[in-house]
């Protein structure tokens, strides 16, 4: 048996970071000589903090935090650099880009798919544009989360189970396992991982009179084969399954606490299922690294809009938009209630399916020497297909009346095609001092087809035949990085680096021809930066400065109607901030960390629509960005007996108020109240952490933590809000073999 003594002494140094070895730049190199701005939190960490999905991340690293819609519906924010539109931070899940589907209003980073993070290695947050390596989807920085691989010479193995209770709600249990197992020792090994999650819910729907509606089930595993045919091939296959059902993601904040007025149910049904192959061989000068991958996934989630149709049940409605403006007959008037009162338990019911298949091929040098480098290509092909139809629902259950009862129906399909090459070259000119250029060609094509085959005057869908829209676009970004190691334990380092992401076409119900086609967007970060150790690597602290010319950027507009949300371009955009981290490791198995966040992201010209309210000012702070954030962590390891060790762990972030649109004068704006988060965990491991039993409670405080606001004339100017869950007290239970 292995005494405790050994077990808290890596307890300690494990989370230290100087000696976190990451890949961001495509080779290895250790946290601290890393010349970027990068976090990196350990899989073990993870486990300590309770993170289960990239939706539970913004807590543990500095300039990250979600425009938090509930499961499926999460936007990664990196550094303030946040809108709709295709994603502006990349999401990798090893070697895998993957993206969220567009909907009916080309949000397609708005729905980060969320695959489980359990059996982790690492997770690595690259703040800033990282274009040159990453491609498009990585405009303000790029969230890698690296899996363990099969281990080909041991079998071994981990369960982890919970049962938790949750405030304003009830019983919640779920449980993960994990197995390896070597088929050919040193040549082939299987790593296999299954999970299952229920949580209860804890808002209730008043008009359906239906306790706890947002009940959460998520399931699925993975599932990686690696081969080395020799010492210098290594090829992975994986497979990922990920299950997610839900209901009513948020709440009204008319209605009351927790609660939700709605007079459908609003299930979101989001099925991900992710196949990938990587190749790496090393030569003797390089390391060629072959990746590629396919993902099927399928989403559909319902909203309520009895209101909004209920709403137009009035004599100046119906001379809007039968009458043309004069008066409606008697006949008029009893056809036009007739129509509103057959839809007046309704919701809209978008229904996606995306295939999306991704390729890169790439070569990085080896050698210790001065010159590093990297080049490659990539090519990725997504392809989605939307039914976006308003159905009526049963009054009485809320469900969705089957066979689909129509009342009007948009179908898209979109294709966005994108090839590049790439290369960086990096050069110690002497001891201590880098320079690192990077660029990158891109070229993306998309090409988007929609119809409308049944019109609606409630609201505003006329019939138009399949039309056709294509865009298409090609150019350059680039990087420029220098660094120097004043002592071996400080580096300073400065960057120039460039981000972009593809334009493309709306597909609104009855939007204006004029307003089909927005533009690509891009911008400059630039920042400097002090990486430093100190005690003996007993401490860390790193800070940097940067400052973000966003041009041409995209941003959501909504008909004249306020019905609908559509793309388009306007005015400039300029984030200014500072990141800090600190780590302290005084003393075996104390481990103390925090980071702070300061946020200036205004527009810095008019925004020239003049079509809609929302436009924005110069000076009007980009929504959803929060001025301050932080976050911090306290963990203690001890020896108990000289086999048993005990920890615990406390975790706190803050989060400050933003607001859901430009003009906070607009109607339909609404202001995001900043809060505060405390989850702790204390527990008793057994000798090397073979095993563990641990109390835990998430939200201790049991704060009311808005995530999101937001109104529209569908929500008939009530303001619908997501929160953090409610306090949840449980124990876990983990078995390592």
């Amino acid at each position: 048996m292995v005494p405790f003594s050994a077990t808290a002494q890596e307890i300690a140094e494990q989370p230290a970071g100087n000696e976190i070895v990451v890949t961001a730049l495509k080779r290895s190199t250790t946290l601290q000589e890393t010349p970027i701005s990068i976090s990196a939190i350990t899989g073990d960490t993870l486990s300590k903090s309770g993170v289960q999905s990239i939706g539970d991340l913004s807590a543990t690293t500095p300039g990250l935090n979600l425009v938090d819609g509930g499961p499926s519906q999460r936007r990664v924010v990196i550094r303030g650099i946040q809108g709709a539109g295709e994603p502006m931070i990349g999401t990798y899940y090893d070697e895998t880009p993957v993206t969220g589907m567009i909907g009916a209003s080309n949000d397609a980073g708005g729905s980060t798919p969320e695959l489980r993070l359990f059996d982790v290695e690492r997770v690595e947050v690259l703040r800033g544009p990282q274009g040159t390596l990453y491609g498009a989807g990585s405009m303000g920085g790029t969230l890698r989360i690296i899996y363990n691989k099969p281990v080909l010479d041991k079998v071994e193995g981990t369960l982890d189970a919970g049962l938790s209770n949750t405030d304003h709600g009830g019983w919640n249990y779920e449980g993960s396992a994990m197995v390896n197992v070597p088929l050919a020792t040193g040549k082939v090994g299987v790593r296999a991982v299954g999970f299952y999650r229920r949580q209860d819910g804890f808002i209730d729907n008043t008009a359906l009179d239906i306790d706890n509606i947002n009940v959460l089930k998520s399931y699925g595993g993975r599932i990686m084969l690696r081969m080395m045919p020799s010492e210098r091939w290594t090829f992975d296959v994986a497979a990922f399954i990920n299950r997610t059902r839900t209901d009513t993601a948020g709440w009204v904040e008319q209605a009351g606490k927790y609660k939700s007025d709605a007079y459908t149910r609003q299930p979101v049904r989001d099925d991900v299922e992710l196949y990938s192959i990587t190749s790496n061989y090393e030569f003797d000068f390089a390391t060629l690294t072959a990746a590629g991958s396919y993902m099927h996934r399928e989403l559909s989630s319902v909203s309520d809009v009895s209101r909004y149709i209920r709403g137009q049940r009035t004599q100046a409605r119906c001379q809007a938009l039968v009458g043309g403006g004069s008066p409606c007959s008697n006949t008029q008037l009893t056809n036009f209630y007739d129509l509103v009162d057959s839809q007046s338990t309704s919701a809209l019911y978008p229904q996606q399916e995306m295939d999306a298949w991704t390729a890169e091929l790439r070569l990085s040098s080896n050698g210790d020497g001065p010159l590093n480098w990297t080049v490659g290509g990539y090519y990725s092909d997504r392809n989605i297909y939307v039914q976006n139809p308003q159905v009526n629902a049963d009054p009485t259950t809320g469900q969705v009346v089957r066979p689909l009862e129509i009342a009007t129906i948009r179908t898209i399909d979109d294709t966005l095609t994108q090839l590049a090459g790439f290369g960086e070259i990096s050069l110690d000119v002497f001891e201590g001092f880098n320079l690192t250029a990077g660029a990158r060609y891109f070229h993306y094509e998309k090409d988007i087809v929609g119809e409308t085959t049944i019109p609606s005057i409630l609201v505003g869908a006329r019939v138009t035949p399949p039309t056709r829209v294509a865009s298409s676009e090609n150019g350059w970004v680039f990087r420029f990085n220098g660094s120097y190691k004043i002592t071996p334990d400080i580096m300073l380092y400065a960057e120039a680096a460039q981000g972009f992401r593809p334009g493309g076409a709306n597909q609104v119900l009855g939007l204006d021809a004029a307003l089909t086609a927005y533009n690509s967007d891009s911008l400059w970060n630039y920042e400097v930066g002090l990486k430093t150790s100190f005690l003996n690597r007993m401490g860390t602290f790193n800070v940097d400065l940067y400052r973000i010319d966003w041009s041409d950027m995209q941003i959501t507009l909504r008909t004249p109607n306020g019905a609908f949300s559509y793309l388009g371009n306007a005015g400039k955009a300029r984030v200014e901030g500072v990141e800090a981290e600190l780590g302290l490791f005084p003393i075996d198995g104390l481990a103390i960390q925090g980071n702070l966040t300061y946020i200036d992201a205004r527009l810095t010209e008019d925004q020239n629509t003049g079509v809609t309210a929302t436009s924005g000012l110069d000076g009007d702070r980009i929504p959803y960005v929060p001025k301050w954030m932080s976050g911090g962590s306290f963990q203690y390891s001890w020896a108990l007996t000289e086999k048993l060790g005990a920890m615990a762990r406390v975790d706190g972030s803050y989060v400050g108020g933003s607001w859901s649109d430009f003009r906070h004068t607009y109607v339909y704006a609404r202001e995001v109240d900043g809060y505060a988060l405390v989850n702790a965990r204390v527990g008793i491991e057994g000798p090397g952490k073979a095993w563990g039993a641990y109390l835990f409670a998430t939200n201790l405080f049991n704060a009311t933590a808005i995530t999101r606001a937001s109104s529209s004339a569908i929500a008939v100017g009530r303001t619908l809000v997501n929160s953090a869950t409610p306090r949840t007290i449980g124990i876990n239970v983990r078995h390592s073999f």
